[in-house]
C-alpha cells in the first residue's frame, strides 16, 4: 500500500510548546485515530511479501520445472495425446504443491516480520504507553532512551542534551548534540540532519546518550529515511552460504544431467533407431537426476524454522544461526531480567550501622526516611530501571507538582568511569541538591571516604550481597547555589545503602540442569556485587565452585591469563558491558562455540563477536538488536534453552531431509538408465517421475520439518563445531541407501522379466517397489528410535502415505491411467514380493538406527 505524505510541522510545532505546559499529556485516543487515518501508518516503505504469481514465475524459471513442461509439450506434439495431457496435468500439480509450500514459507516470514517490529514508548492521554511504531502520528510524545533507535523524525522538547548517532543519514562517524528546543518554537522549515545543538532527531538515527521527550513532527515516508525507503527495499537479501552451497552442487548436477540427457537420446536413437523415444528418455533422466527440492527444503525448512522459534519466544534475525544454535558449548547469560525475575523489590535498608528490613515503614525513623527521600530524588521521574521503580513504590512521595523542582535541573547518567544516577534538584533558598544512588564503590569515592571506611563498609556490603541482594549506596551534597559543578569535584555525604530483592525465575535451575545434560555450560555475566552474584549462581544452578572473577581482575589479565581463568570461573561480577568483548573472545580462543546475552550500547561488540549474539527484546536497546542473532522476546532465559533444543531439532531434521532428497534421486536415474544400457524395455516414463515426484516434493518439506526429536536430543554433547550440516559422510549415506533401493528395485524388474512376466506387469511391479521404498525410507530416515510410530506429529506423513497408496492403486487398476503410464496390475504372489522388496529395501536404515541405540 503506498506510504501517504506525513508532514505535519505547520500544525505541530506550535503545539510542542503547548504539550509542555499542558504538563506532557499527550494525545488522546480520538485524535490519534484521526491523524492515523489522515496521515497513514509510520511505516517506510518495505520489501513487500512476494504475492502467489511472483513464486509461480519463480518456479518456472527452475530447470526442473522447465524440463516438465517441456516434456508434456513433446508428449503432446509427438507423443500419445493422452500421455501428454497426463504430463501436462502432473506438472501443474508438481507445481501447486511446491507454491503451497512457499506460500506457507511467506505466511511465516509476514509473521516473524511482525514479531520484528520496533516498539516505541509514547505519552497518551497522561500516562506512559508502549506501542508498536507502526502506530505513531505527527504529534505523539515519546520517550527517547540511552540506546533506543528513533522510530519517526521528531523534535526534543524535554530532558538531557542527547548525543546521537546520525551516521546512517549522513554518513559521518561522530555523534552529535540535541538539546532541547526552547519553549517557543518556531516554523523549522525541513532541517537537515547532522547539526549539532539542535533539537531536531530523525527516524533511523540512534541515541548513544541521554533521555528526554520528543514530539514527533513527520512519520513514514514523510521522515528522512522514508524518503530513501524505495531503494532500500530494491535491495535483495544476501543467500546464506548454505544456500550459496547447494545452488553450487545444483549447478554441477544441472550440467551433469544435461549431459547424461544428451547422451541417452544419442544411444537411444543410434542403438534403437528411435529419436523420439531417445529424446523423451533423456528428458526423463534429466529430471530424475536433477535435485531440484534442495533449495526449496532449504527456504521452508529456515522459514518454518525461524516460525517454530518464534513461537518459543526466540526471534532469529539471521537464518545462518539455526545451524549454529546445535553446536552451541558455551553460554553466558546476563543475571538481572534472564535469570532472575527482573522484579526489583527494595527490602532491605543501611544506615548508622543498622541493617533495616522495609517490611513497615512505620517504624522508620526520620533519618531512615530521608536516605529513602535521597533515593527517590537519585531515581528516574518516570522509572524504566526496575530499582527505581522499586524505590517509587516504597515511597510514593514524588517531587512537588509545581515551580522549577517538577523536575531536575540536571542529571548526570551513568558512565563506566563511575557507576552512579545523580540528579540536581532546585533546593531551599535558591540552594541546589544533589542526590545519588549506584554502585557502592563509586557512592563511596563521592563521599571521599578513606581506606578504614571503605574496608570497613565493603564488609557491609558483603554481608548484604550475601543474602542475594543487590546493594546499591545512596548519598547527597548541597550547595548553597547552583555553579554547575560536576559531581566528581565535590564531596557527598554519605545516606546508607539500600538492598534489592530480585528472586530466580522458578524455572531457572532446572533449565540450568537440562544445559548441563546437553553439553552446554552456563556462566553468569553481571555489574552486581561479587557475594550477591555468587549467591544468585548458587540458587541457579550455575558451577561456583571456582569462585567469580571480577571485572578489575579482568583488565588486569593478559590474554593468555584470561583464557585460562575462563577454563574454570563460570560467575563473573561486576563486568562493564566492554569488558564481554574480552571474555568472548577468551572463550572462542578456547575453542568454545559461544553464546552471549547483552541489552545495553555497549553490549553490542560482544554480541557481534559471539558465535550466537542474543539480545533481550524487552529491555534491550535497539543497538543490541540489531547486534544479535536471535532476539529473546521474553527475556528469560529458559527461552534460550527451548532454542536450543530446537535448534538441535530443526538442524536434525534438515540434515535428513537433504541425505533423503540425495538418496531417491539414485534409484530414479538408474532406473531411467540401467534398462537402457542392459537393453531391457524401459522402466520410468517422464510421466513415472511426475508421479514420483508428486510423493517426494511434500515429503522432503512437510514431513522432515514437522518430525519431532529424538527423545534424548538434549542428553547429547553439541556437534562439533566443523561439521557440516551436508558433508560428504551425508551425501556417501545418501548414495548407498539410494543405491540399495535402486539394486533391489532393478533386480524385481529383471527377475521378474526373466520369470516370464509380461512387460507392463514388470513395470507395474517395479513402480510399486520403488514408490513403497521411497515412503519407507522416508519414514526410517525421519523417525527416531523412541519415538511413537503414529506420533500426531507425524500426521502429514500418514496423509502423504495414503495419498500415495490411493495414486498407486488408481494407477494400476483403472484401466485409462493404467494405459497411459503403460503397467498394469502384477498377480498377487508378486505384489507380495513387491511388498517384501520395498519394505526391506527402505526399512533397512531404520533396523540398524534401532540396532544401534540398543
Amino acid at each position: 500500500m503506498p506510504m501517504q505524505a506525513h508532514t505535519a510541522l505547520n500544525d505541530i510545532d506550535a503545539g510542542a510548546a503547548a504539550a509542555v505546559q499542558a504538563r506532557l499529556t499527550g494525545l488522546d485516543e480520538a485524535e490519534v485515530q484521526r491523524r492515523l487515518a489522515r496521515y497513514g501508518p509510520n511505516a517506510v516503505q518495505e520489501k513487500r511479501s512476494r504475492s502467489v504469481l511472483d513464486i509461480v514465475r519463480g518456479i518456472l524459471r527452475e530447470p526442473m520445472f522447465l524440463l516438465l513442461l517441456t516434456a508434456a509439450g513433446l508428449y503432446l506434439v509427438l507423443g500419445d495425446i493422452g500421455e501428454g495431457l497426463f504430463m501436462m496435468a502432473g506438472a501443474v500439480v508438481t507445481i501447486g504443491l511446491v507454491v503451497l509450500q512457499e506460500a506457507r514459507s511467506e505466511r511465516a516470514l509476514a509473521v516473524l516480520r511482525e514479531l520484528a517490529e520496533p516498539f516505541a514508548r509514547v505519552i497518551r492521554g497522561g500516562a506512559e504507553r508502549r506501542i508498536p511504531a507502526h502506530d505513531l502520528v505527527p504529534g505523539d510524545l515519546i520517550l527517547v532512551g540511552e540506546g533506543e533507535r528513533l522510530p519517526a523524525d521528531c523534535l526534543l522538547i524535554a530532558g538531557d542534551a542527547l548525543t546521537v548517532d546520525e551516521s546512517a543519514l549522513t554518513g559521518e562517524s561522530v555523534p552529535v548534540v540535541k538539546r532541547p528546543a526552547a519553549d517557543q518554537v518556531t516554523e523549522a522549515g525541513d532541517p537537515e540532519p547532522g547539526g549539532d545543538d539542535t533539537p531536531y532527531l530523525f527516524g533511523g538515527t540512534l541515541n548513544v546518550r541521554g533521555q528526554g521527550i520528543a514530539h514527533v513532527i513527520r512519520t513514514g515516508s514523510a521522515t528522512r529515511l522514508g524518503r530513501i525507503g524505495t531503494s532500500l527495499a530494491a535491495v535483495e537479501d544476501e543467500p546464506t552460504l548454505l544456500q550459496k552451497t547447494t545452488g553450487v552442487l545444483i549447478a554441477r548436477l544441472a550440467a551433469l544431467a544435461l549431459a547424461f540427457c544428451g547422451l541417452v537420446a544419442v544411444a537411444y536413437g543410434v542403438l534403437r533407431g528411435d529419436w523420439i523415444g531417445g529424446v523423451l528418455s533423456g528428458i526423463t533422466l534429466a529430471i530424475a537426476l536433477l535435485p531440484e527440492e534442495f533449495p526449496m527444503v532449504l527456504a521452508i525448512f529456515m522459514a518454518l524454522g525461524a516460525f517454530r522459534l518464534a513461537r518459543h519466544k526466540v526471534l532469529v534475525r539471521r537464518a545462518a544461526v539455526i545451524e549454529t544454535l546445535g553446536a552451541a558449548t558455551f553460554l553466558c547469560v546476563d543475571k538481572t531480567g534472564t535469570l532472575t525475575e527482573n522484579r526489583m523489590v527494595l527490602t532491605t535498608m543501611w544506615r548508622d550501622g543498622a541493617v533495616r528490613e522495609l517490611t513497615d515503614r512505620s517504624m522508620l525513623s526520620e533519618p531512615d526516611r530521608q536516605t529513602l527521600w535521597i533515593a527517590m530524588r537519585a531515581s528516574a521521574l518516570r522509572p524504566v530501571d526496575p530499582m527505581d521503580r522499586a524505590v517509587h513504590a516504597l515511597d510514593s512521595r514524588l517531587p512537588p507538582e509545581s515551580g522549577e523542582a517538577a523536575v531536575p535541573l540536571r542529571t548526570y547518567p551513568l558512565r563506566p568511569e563511575l557507576l552512579a544516577f545523580i540528579q540536581v534538584w532546585t533546593d531551599q533558598d535558591d540552594g541546589v541538591l544533589y542526590a545519588a544512588k549506584g554502585a557502592p564503590e563509586a557512592i563511596f569515592r563521592l563521599c571521599r571516604m578513606n581506606d578504614g571506611q571503605r574496608t570497613a563498609m565493603d564488609g557491609v556490603v558483603a554481608g548484604l550481597a550475601s543474602r542475594g541482594l543487590r546493594v546499591l549506596g545512596v548519598a547527597s551534597r548541597r550547595n548553597d547555589r547552583d555553579g554547575t559543578v560536576a559531581p566528581e569535584d565535590l564531596a557527598f555525604t554519605f545516606e546508607g545503602l539500600i538492598g534489592f530483592a530480585d528472586p530466580v525465575r522458578v524455572d531457572v535451575p532446572q533449565a540450568v540442569a537440562e544445559a548441563k545434560r546437553a553439553g552446554i555450560t552456563v556462566a553468569m555475566i553481571t555489574g552486581d556485587y561479587p557475594a550477591t552474584a555468587l549467591e544468585i549462581a548458587r540458587q541457579a544452578g550455575i558451577d561456583t565452585s571456582a569462585g567469580v572473577l571480577t571485572g578489575k581482575e579482568v583488565a588486569q589479565l593478559d590474554p593468555e591469563g584470561l583464557r585460562e581463568r575462563v577454563r574454570r570461573i563460570r560467575v563473573f561480577a561486576r563486568i562493564m558491558p566492554e569488558q564481554k568483548l574480552a571474555l568472548v573472545e577468551a572463550l572462542k580462543a578456547n575453542g568454545e562455540v559461544v553464546a552471549m546475552t547483552g541489552d545495553g550500547v555497549n553490549d553490542a561488540p560482544a554480541l557481534e563477536a559471539a558465535h550466537i549474539g542474543i539480545a533481550m527484546g524487552q529491555r534491550g536497546t535497539d543497538v543490541a538488536r540489531e547486534a544479535a542473532d536471535i532476539v529473546l522476546l521474553d527475556d528469560r532465559f529458559v527461552s534460550i534453552i527451548g532454542g536450543v533444543r530446537l535448534g538441535r531439532r530443526i538442524f536434525a531434521n534438515l540434515r535428513k531431509a537433504l541425505t533423503y532428497v540425495t538418496a531417491i534421486h539414485v534409484p530414479i536415474a538408474g532406473l531411467a538408465l540401467l534398462p537402457i544400457l542392459m537393453g531391457l524395455p524401459p522402466i520410468l516414463y517422464p510421466m513415472h517421475v511426475i508421479l514420483l515426484e508428486l510423493v517426494i516434493d511434500p515429503v522432503c518439506s512437510l514431513v522432515f520439518e514437522g518430525e519431532p526429536s529424538e527423545q534424548h536430543a538434549m542428553d547429547k554433547p553439541p556437534r562439533p563445531a566443523a561439521e557440516p550440516l551436508f558433508g560428504i559422510s551425508q551425501i556417501m549415506l545418501g548414495f548407498l541407501q539410494g543405491a540399495i533401493i535402486l539394486g533391489a528395485v532393478f533386480g524385481l524388474y529383471a527377475g521378474a522379466l526373466n520369470s516370464g512376466v509380461p512387460e507392463m506387469q514388470a513395470r507395474g511391479a517395479a513402480f510399486v517397489a520403488l514408490v513403497l521404498g521411497n515412503l519407507v525410507l522416508a519414514f526410517a530416515d525421519a523417525a527416531e528410535p523412541g519415538t511413537s510410530f503414529f506420533d500426531s506429529r507425524r500426521l502429514a506423513f500418514w496423509g502423504i502415505g495414503a495419498a500415495a497408496a490411493g495414486i498407486v492403486a488408481a494407477a494400476l487398476y483403472v484401466p485409462l491411467l493404467a494405459g497411459i503410464l503403460e503397467i498394469s496390475p502384477p498377480s498377487l504372489p508378486w505384489l507380495l514380493i513387491v511388498a517384501a522388496v520395498g519394505v526391506l529395501a527402505g526399512g533397512w536404515f531404520g533396523l540398524a538406527k534401532r540396532l544401534r541405540e540398543t
